[in-house]
């Protein structure tokens, strides 16, 4: 006698009614970059499909992801000027700050997530104030707070601190109260890893370190238990949302946050990622599709409730743009 397992495979139909993972467009949330200029829709050479959008013509973008029902953006700023103390992340006229305010004024519902960190306004491209080389923890801090109520003014309904630096979740949530901001979340980059998967962002972002590397302040690939150090630290500092950075190498650690922390669970289906896919896809070595639908299954299958990915609109269509739509 043996289990006949293939008897709840048999059909397309019995397949669907026994699945245990569904993913969602209700899960989706959507990297958008804007830009400094006018009239620009410019693609990321090493993210097809990817572009850079000036003000004037980010209407045409936030339009294109409400129509497939996606539920939320985060939005990257890439800044013309830049400086030692990324002064561009926390001015009130900062691209940042004037794309929160288009985009809530044009889709009031659409959920826009503020990223908040320094490097893509740094000239020297590192996520904190740098002295004798080093990256600073503590004056660092000042000015993520400084960037977090900037963005919160404008409108942004979710914070999503990226940096890194020590309490900075902390910091952000007591200068967010402050500034009479108490309602608005935090979605903690909690567990980010210092990967070789971002090289196509930091080309999008415009933010590779002008010297040395972040693994100072991002965490060691090879760390698991530190992972949960860094999560539960900032959930004691009041995050409500919890992220793992990249996501398909570390769906062990997606799995042990969320069997260990009763949080929403974010996903960064990140840039390397993506240009791996799209790179084999346009080399007809993979479906694309198929293979995108599997790997995200995969991260909602580790624990992941959210999935940060630049598939985002592909991944709607694919599900015909339902808001209740599946896979």
């Amino acid at each position: 006698m043996f289990e006949r397992l293939r008897r709840l495979r048999s059909s397309d139909t019995i397949r669907r009614m026994v699945r245990e993972t569904q993913l969602s467009v209700n899960d989706l949330i959507y990297p958008v970059f804007v830009v400094e200029g006018e009239n620009i829709k410019e693609e990321v050479p090493s993210m097809p499909g990817v572009y850079h959008f000036s003000l004037d013509r980010l209407d045409e973008e936030i339009e294109a992801v409400r129509s497939l029902h996606i539920p939320a953006i985060i939005v990257f700023g890439v800044p013309r000027h830049k400086d030692a103390l990324g002064s561009e992340a926390y001015a009130e006229q900062g691209i940042v700050q004037r794309a929160i305010r288009q985009v809530k004024e044009q889709a009031p519902d659409l959920v826009v997530i503020a990223d908040t960190c320094l490097c893509q306004y740094t000239d020297h491209g590192h996520c904190g104030i740098v002295a004798d080389g080093q990256v600073k923890n503590d004056p660092s801090l000042e000015l993520l707070v400084k960037t977090a109520v900037s963005q919160a003014r404008a409108g942004a309904d979710v914070i999503a601190p990226s940096n890194m630096m020590d309490g900075f979740v902390y910091a952000i949530r007591h200068g967010l109260d402050e500034a009479g901001y108490e309602h608005v979340p935090i979605m903690s980059y909690a567990v980010k890893y210092a990967s070789a998967f971002y090289g196509p962002f930091r080309d999008a972002a415009h933010s590779a370190p002008q010297f040395g590397d972040r693994k100072t302040y991002q965490m060691d690939p090879a760390n698991r238990l530190e992972a949960l150090r860094e999560a539960q630290a900032d959930i004691e500092q009041g995050a409500d949302m919890l992220m793992v950075k990249p996501a398909m190498a570390y769906m062990d650690v997606i799995r042990e946050l969320k069997d260990r922390f009763p949080y929403p669970l974010a996903a960064y289906n990140v840039s390397g990622e993506y240009a791996m896919i799209k790179a084999a896809a346009q080399n007809g070595w993979i479906n694309e599709q198929e293979v995108v639908l599997e790997l995200l299954t995969g991260l909602k299958r580790a624990g992941a409730d959210l999935i940060l990915t630049y598939f985002a609109k592909d991944v709607a269509k694919w599900l015909g743009g339902k808001h209740n739509a599946s896979f």
